[in-house]
């Protein structure tokens, strides 16, 4: 299926596994042949807007790098939140 339409990511590959089993294989090639240009293969995005198609929301895939961003951020909070709490715990 990715010889028809432009897939760049895993929740381009989720949309897609969606999408062929809302409308199936022949209705996205078709999609896909009136939505392409000479050599070049239509996003997603187009393909669901000529099937008139809206795919569901994906929770983001997370990554190592992604946890450990959200770690930094944890301790950025607990760090600000540190002298409020002391100061308001006074009163």
């Amino acid at each position: 299926m990715e010889r028809w339409v432009r897939v760049q990511n895993e929740r381009d590959r989720q949309v897609l596994a969606w999408l062929r089993g809302q409308v199936g294989d022949a209705a996205i090639i078709a999609a896909a042949q009136s939505c392409a240009g000479p050599g070049i293969k239509p996003y997603l995005s187009a393909i669901c807007r000529a099937l008139h198609v809206t795919p569901p929301r994906y929770a983001a895939i997370r990554t190592g790098a992604g946890e450990v961003g959200e770690r930094h951020l944890v301790s950025i909070y607990q760090i600000l939140r540190g002298p409020r709490s002391a100061a308001h715990a006074g009163r």
